[in-house]
């Protein structure tokens, strides 16, 4: 049997920020900022993981933050228009848009922001 990937994990420095940043790109996100670790469910059976610092430290002790992610996650929009509209009301929230809304050579609308920790989080939709 071949493994399924059905979830992404994030480590976070700021978890109330974090909640809100996925909340905000429409996700059902708990309001437990308090908790060490959030699931976020994702259509299609798939999960977000977030994890405090603390948390990780739990059960590995040396673990400490890194420059730079190695992975990003991408969420499809309905429509071009609404690649735009996700990212104006991101940046107006105070979250770091890293390139705004453009026609990609691809085929798509896309756009891309950071979350609270640097991790790339892209919007796109087919033109």
């Amino acid at each position: 049997m071949i493994p399924v990937l059905n979830a992404v994990g994030i480590v976070t420095s700021d978890m109330a920020r974090s909640l809100e940043f996925y909340r905000q790109l429409g996700l059902d996100v708990p309001d437990t900022p308090e908790q060490g670790h959030v699931n976020i469910d994702i259509a299609g059976g798939m999960r977000l993981m977030i994890d405090s610092e603390a948390e990780v430290r739990k059960f590995r002790p040396d673990w400490n933050r890194k420059t730079g992610n190695q992975f990003g996650l991408a969420f499809q929009c309905e429509t071009p228009s609404q690649v735009d509209e996700v990212y104006a009301r991101m940046t107006a929230a105070g979250f770091k848009g890293e390139k705004e809304p453009w026609d990609a050579f691809w085929g798509q609308r896309y756009a891309q922001l950071r979350d609270p920790d640097g991790v790339p989080v892209d919007l796109y939709a087919s033109i």
